[in-house]
């Protein structure tokens, strides 16, 4: 047959298009295949396999046993991770006829669960049920689903459960300003150690490969990287003395109807607090109550190093060891001392340079000596050695000395975030207000406590100094961090050994402290029975809206015990305390009335578990047949005071 040459060019034409498309096939295959290969492949494997997060375990954080000498015990965590699931569902492989039914049963496994119907009618392979079941839970629903899928012949993958961990506390709001926690969803800190040491708790989470098939339940898989747990914190918190800290002073603040308290104890040697305790707490596992309402938000702030008052009368006892400092130093210069500590100064006149009315006293006194002036808590005499101070040293030399051998005006270093500075005056320096921070009658001010800020936690370091025999401590919270056998910080072996005031001159000032609780000083009722004890009480206006109250006071008691090599130095800071004369006692809002008894509780039960033998065997309260007042420690030196007192202010 004869092929026409229209016919022939025809054919031509459609071979040419034939060969271009089949050329255009193959290098769309090429692009496909070879240069988008690995893109179509992983979609591909996305239909059938989904790579899900391994947990890891935070880290935890563990109390101090170490700190009854012979006796360890076991390690005791403050907070444990504790797994948890969560319930997933693939609407697309659940039959449409089945949902309904699937979704009745299932969700009354779950009654907290409103919305979760819904989710099996989502265009998704992956839908979130439920969070954070416990495994008993877990395990009910399993069994459930065994009889359910095989009935319905539904893939026994149409369900499956992911786990993590969530934080639990064994203590309940234990130590919780301290601590915190994280957030549930986001696992973010929200303050306290959490935060501050989230780069060392965090961990790593690990991968894991799952395949979508009938065969293969997608709780099981291909571990593509194995999860990292978070390093463990050693605290130097112990849980008993926490216990009786947070106990005490929840019932000490209760007893006088005050706002708020807060305690701080301390090793005067190593510098490890042993207990940091608040009440009202924060309870970590409500944590989303407090940060949703305004007026509990206060709460979560630790504040014994965020907080900040006039120390009041307890800041006579740095007064009082500037001046032997400037004793010393004067001595070195070849010239004589400031005062003398059996010094007979006349404190009936209350008016000093600048001040527009005079400093007063709860009582009136003709004279007084150092023993006195600290067991009277006298605002006059501490300000005569002030007066003194400046008049030889100077200005300058007076705030030089509070900031570099008590720390005051500066951080203490504690690892907490938001740690205040205080306030310090300084000579020359202008307030924001156009005022000068240090005037004429500044250090009269400073003397008795007033017209400067400390935090509890700078008034324990100043008070461990004066306990330890002159040497500055570092206050800390983390005694070592650990993970995976090996050591990562390690505070264990720190002791205060830079001497920042001569020892003698400490055992001068002990020596007067031990007075302020025996009858005659202000804070008898600090006194522990069965124990010596050293400290001092304070009592200050809060200051509201830029002005002093006379409404409203912030009451402490700072001591040690025992008052001579002592175990800890503890205070007891009490915000607010009802206004009232308690008959036979005092006013209620003097630190040695609200803030003493709550220490002496304390003390009592800390001595007594950490196994410390009573060094005052016969000092008991009047009344109990324990007593001796013959042969109870400072019974002797408190009679002859009491006779030169009487001798000087008749």
């Amino acid at each position: 047959m004869k092929i026409e040459s229209s016919d022939r060019g025809r054919l031509c034409l459609i071979a040419l298009f034939l060969s271009i498309l089949f050329c255009l096939l193959g290098v769309r295959f090429y692009w496909i295949q070879i240069v988008e290969g690995d893109k179509w492949a992983a979609f591909a494997l996305a239909q059938h396999q989904h790579v899900v997060t391994e947990p890891c375990m935070r880290g935890t954080f563990y109390s101090n046993t170490s700190i009854k000498k012979g006796h360890p015990g076991e390690k005791q965590p403050f907070v444990v991770d504790v797994l948890k699931f969560h319930l997933f569902i693939d609407p697309d492989s659940i039959p449409e006829l089945v949902k309904p039914k699937m979704a009745s049963e299932l969700l009354a496994f779950l009654p907290d669960s409103t919305k979760g119907a819904q989710e099996f009618y989502k265009k998704s392979r992956s839908r979130k049920i439920a969070s954070w079941l416990e495994r008993e839970k877990k395990e009910e629903i399993e069994a459930w689903w065994h009889t359910f899928s095989r009935r319905e012949k539904i893939v026994r993958n149409a369900i499956y459960f992911t786990s993590e961990y969530k934080r639990s506390y064994p203590f309940g709001s234990m130590l919780g300003t301290v601590l915190h926690t994280v957030q549930e969803d986001q696992m973010t800190p929200t303050g306290g150690l959490e935060l501050l040491l989230n780069s060392y708790l965090k961990g790593k989470e690990g991968k894991r490969l799952i395949t979508r098939s009938p065969s293969h339940p997608l709780d099981t898989g291909k571990i593509l990287s194995a999860p990292e747990n978070g390093a463990d914190v050693y605290l130097t918190v112990n849980h008993y003395l926490q216990a009786v800290t947070e106990s005490e002073l929840e019932k000490g603040v209760k007893a006088v109807k005050a706002r708020g308290g807060w305690a701080v104890m301390m090793d005067p040697y190593t510098g490890e607090v042993l207990a940091l305790a608040q009440t009202p707490s924060f309870d970590p596992a409500r944590y989303t109550e407090y940060y949703n309402d305004p007026n509990l938000t206060d709460l979560t702030k630790v504040k014994a190093v965020t907080d900040c008052f006039e120390p009041g009368s307890i800041f006579k006892a740095i007064t009082v060891a500037v001046s032997l400092k400037a004793n010393e130093d004067l001595a070195k210069r070849g010239k004589g001392p400031l005062f003398t500590p059996d010094e007979k100064i006349p404190c009936s006149n209350g008016w000093f340079p600048g001040r527009s009315a005079p400093i007063r006293e709860f009582r009136i006194h003709r004279f007084l000596n150092m023993d006195l002036g600290l067991q009277k808590s006298s605002n006059i005499y501490v300000a005569r050695l002030a007066s003194r101070i400046v008049g030889t040293m100077g200005d300058d030399w007076y705030r030089k000395t509070l900031f570099e051998m008590f720390g005051f005006g500066q951080k203490t270093g504690i690892e907490l975030p938001a740690e205040s500075i205080g306030l310090l005056p300084t000579p020359g320096k202008v307030h924001p207000n156009g005022k000068l921070e240090w005037s004429l009658p500044t250090p009269y001010s400073l003397a008795l406590g007033h017209n400067i800020l400390c935090t509890s936690m700078q008034l324990v370091r100043a008070f461990a100094i004066l306990a330890n025999g002159g040497l500055d401590v570092q206050p800390h919270l983390i005694r070592k961090i650990e993970k995976n056998g090996q050591t990562l910080i390690d505070n264990t072996g720190y002791r205060a050994h830079k001497q920042v005031m001569n020892p003698g001159l400490t055992r001068q000032i002990v020596r007067s402290l031990k007075f302020v609780t025996k009858e005659g000083g202000t804070s008898k009722l600090a006194d522990i029975p069965g124990y010596t004890e050293a400290g001092k009480s304070g009592t200050a206006e809060k200051i509201i809206d830029g002005t002093y109250s006379r409404e409203h006071n912030v009451s402490s008691f700072v001591g040690f015990a025992p008052a001579h090599h002592p175990r800890f130095v503890l205070i007891v800071t009490i915000d607010d305390p009802e206004r009232k004369i308690i008959p036979g006692v005092g006013r209620q809002q003097m630190g040695g009335v609200t803030s003493g008894p709550v220490f002496r509780e304390i003390a009592i039960k800390a001595l007594q578990y950490l196994g410390e033998t009573p060094d005052d065997p016969y000092g008991f309260a009047v009344g109990d047949p324990r007593r001796d007042p013959k042969r109870a420690d400072w019974a002797l030196e408190i009679q002859a005071l009491k006779q030169l007192y009487d001798e000087w202010n008749r």
